[in-house]
C-alpha cells in the first residue's frame, strides 16, 4: 500500500501529487489532533503545555549543552545528537526541495514558514499527545513506562491511540497518517534528487518520470531495510554517519548563499560615506583668499 501511495504520487508530478498527498496529509493530521485534544483531558493536556514551554525556556541552555558526563545514561548522544545529525543530514535536500517550491515568495516569508510552521507543527503533536500520554501513566489507566520496557517503543503508541474515544478509527486514521508521512518524505527526497542529476533543468521543468520513480525506489528500499535490520537503532546511526561528511558542506553553502545574496542585493548593503583626504586649508590661506 505504501509503495502504491509515494509511487503514484512521485509518478503525477509535484502539483498533482505531492502537493495533493500533502495537503491531505495536513487536514488529517489537524484532525486528529483536534480530536485528542477535544476528547481527552483538554484541561489537563494545555496546563501541561504551559507548564513544559516555561521549563523549556527556563532551561533551554542547560538542556542544550548537556552531556550528561556523571550518569552516562546515554540520552544525549542517543537522542540530541541524533536529531543534530538528522537535520544536518536532511538540510541540504530539504533547502533545494522547498527553494522548488517556493518560486514566487520572498527570502523573508520562506525563513518564517521554515523556522515557524514546521516548528509550531511539531510542538503542537509533542504537545497534545504529550500530555494524553502523561495524563494516562500518571493516572494509571495505561501503564505506559511498563509496556516500553516490556514492548518497546511502537507498542506504547499503539496503546496510547487505543485508549482514545472511538479508538479504531483514531488508530486508522492514525495508520494513514504515518503512511502519508512516510510517503511525502520519499516523495519529496526523490524529486528532489532527480532534480539534481538531472542536466540542463529550468527552474519551470521537472525532471522525467522514470527517474523520479527510479530514486522514489531506492530510497524506499533503503528505508524499509533499515527498518528490517534492526528497528531505530540503524536509522540513528545512518544519520550521524551521513551528517559527518555533509558538516562541512553545511557550512559552506551558508558562506555561498551570504555571498549569492550581496551580489544579487548590492543596494541593500551599507553604504560607506565618502571621505576627503585632501589636507585641510589653514585659516590665513582663506583669508588670503578671500
Amino acid at each position: 500500500i505504501w509503495l502504491c501511495i509515494f509511487g503514484t504520487s512521485v509518478y503525477r508530478g509535484l502539483s498533482k501529487g505531492i502537493k495533493v498527498l500533502s495537503d491531505i496529509n495536513l487536514y488529517l493530521a489537524f484532525v486528529l489532533i483536534a480530536f485528542v485534544l477535544l476528547a481527552g483531558p483538554t484541561v489537563f493536556i494545555l496546563k501541561m503545555t504551559v507548564n513544559s514551554l516555561g521549563l523549556l525556556l527556563n532551561n533551554f541552555f542547560r538542556m542544550t549543552f548537556w552531556m550528561d558526563p556523571i550518569a552516562k545514561s546515554g540520552f544525549p548522544e542517543a537522542w540530541t545528537v541524533f536529531y543534530w545529525a538528522w537535520w544536518i543530514a536532511y538540510a541540504p535536500m530539504m533547502g533545494l526541495f522547498v527553494a522548488r517550491i517556493s518560486k514566487g515568495r520572498t527570502i523573508k516569508e520562506l525563513v518564517i514558514a521554515e523556522c515557524f510552521w514546521g516548528t509550531l507543527g511539531c510542538w503542537l503533536y509533542m504537545a497534545i499527545f504529550g500530555g494524553y500520554s502523561l495524563f494516562l501513566e500518571a493516572n494509571h489507566i495505561v501503564p505506559l513506562t511498563q509496556i516500553m520496557n516490556e514492548s518497546g517503543q511502537f507498542a506504547v503508541i499503539v496503546a496510547t491511540v487505543k485508549s482514545l474515544p472511538l479508538s479504531k478509527i483514531a488508530m486508522f486514521v492514525w495508520t494513514v497518517l504515518i503512511f502519508i508521512f512516510l510517503a511525502t518524505t520519499v516523495d519529496s527526497t526523490a524529486y528532489t534528487l532527480a532534480s539534481v542529476c538531472t542536466r540542463r533543468l529550468r527552474g519551470d521543468e521537472q525532471p522525467a518520470r522514470w527517474h523520479r520513480v527510479i530514486w522514489a525506489i531506492a530510497l524506499a528500499s533503503v528505508s524499509i531495510g533499515l527498518l528490517v535490520v534492526g528497528g531505530l537503532q540503524p536509522v540513528q546511526l545512518s544519520s550521524i554517519i551521513a551528517a559527518l561528511p555533509l558538516t562541512p558542506v553545511l557550512i559552506l553553502l551558508i558562506i555561498s548563499g551570504i555571498k549569492m545574496l550581496k551580489e544579487d542585493f548590492p543596494h541593500l548593503q551599507p553604504k560607506k560615506e565618502a571621505i576627503d583626504y585632501r589636507p585641510a586649508v589653514s585659516y590665513q590661506q582663506q583669508s588670503v583668499d578671500a
